[in-house]
């Protein structure tokens, strides 16, 4: 039985002060308005109708019943307003995870352009280096970097890629002398960023000759976030290869030097991870579509930037 429907019925019939009435309104038979109001007090054991061929009126226990009704069908409605809504208009929280320095250097001022745009939306961000899981998690968008995903069942939206670059800051060149070539790296301390994507102990470039690969030697230092390569690298620990967004700051102010600009490493896709596409709530909608539009125009400015240093 749906007791709910029934219910419907049931307060109709009430309003329509006959079965006929409430059928014609319901667009049903007299028959099945007649059906859900018996089933509904069988259900309950109560009569909540006296019927007569002429009227039909209210019992007492049927008056409270119906207050009780009107209630209820009140908050089913509202609820089903509010989640239509959510398809229709951005609002509420919305938890977005994201890789840390990438996070901080573009998702945080994201972040603040979209809400200028959506007001109604309360973001709650998230910043690891893992991939968390959405559904455990609650996550309701992951931005990530990888070389490529696996399956997941998730729904994935490419949004651009960034690469690494080898630099070093001016006082350690001073000292050990400007490589010229991937191959030099190898008599140089080369300090290492952890991750899961890339091999401990090898550095791989892109440049004029192709694919070049480089082994490493003992390292001295080794760190799993960008922005604390970069500080390492500008307190002349060594050479490291930074992510171009943590890099570009450094580059700008002259404490790190772009070694081998004719080459780039370790490029990953950045990808929006959501749980599902139907159905999709407004402020996932709208958050996946406004960075759609902003970061590969981001993306692309940071790297023109980039090749002035090469060319300066």
């Amino acid at each position: 039985m749906d007791t709910l429907q029934n219910m419907r019925v049931f307060v109709r019939v009430v309003e329509a002060g006959s079965f006929t009435g409430a059928a014609q309104h319901l667009n049903t038979t007299t028959a099945y308005a007649s059906r859900a109001v018996s089933d509904l007090e069988a259900h309950l054991r109560t009569r909540l109708l006296n019927r007569t061929t002429r009227r039909i009126a209210l019992t007492e226990a049927g008056e409270r019943y119906l207050q009780r009704c009107e209630q209820i069908l009140a908050y089913v409605d509202q609820a089903e307003a509010e989640a239509s809504d959510a398809h229709a208009r951005p609002s509420g929280k919305l938890k977005v995870h994201a890789m840390t320095s990438f996070g901080q250097h573009y998702v945080v001022p994201a972040v603040g352009r979209y809400q200028e745009r959506y007001p109604d939306v309360h973001i709650e961000l998230t910043l690891a280096q893992r991939m968390p899981d959405l559904l455990d998690e609650g996550f309701d968008v992951s931005l990530t970097l990888a070389t490529g995903l696996p399956d997941s069942g998730l729904v994935s939206q490419r949004l651009g890629s960034a690469f690494s670059i080898a630099c070093a800051s001016p006082a350690y060149l001073e000292r050990h002398g400007v490589p010229q070539t991937p191959a030099d790296l190898a008599r140089h301390t080369c300090l290492q960023m952890v991750t899961p994507v890339f091999p401990f102990d090898k550095w791989t470039f892109d440049g004029p000759n192709g694919e070049e690969t480089v082994t490493l030697g003992a390292t001295t230092f080794q760190v799993n976030v960008a922005e604390a390569m970069a500080v390492a690298v500008c307190k002349g620990m060594g050479v490291g290869l930074i992510p171009i967004y943590s890099a570009i700051s450094g580059l700008r102010s002259g404490e790190l030097v772009w070694l081998l600009p004719e080459y780039s490493s370790q490029e990953m896709n950045l990808y929006a991870l959501y749980p599902s596409r139907q159905y999709l709530d407004a402020k996932i909608r709208t958050w996946v579509e406004f960075l759609r539009d902003e970061l590969p125009a981001t993306l692309a400015a940071d790297e023109e930037e980039l090749r002035q240093f090469a060319r300066s």
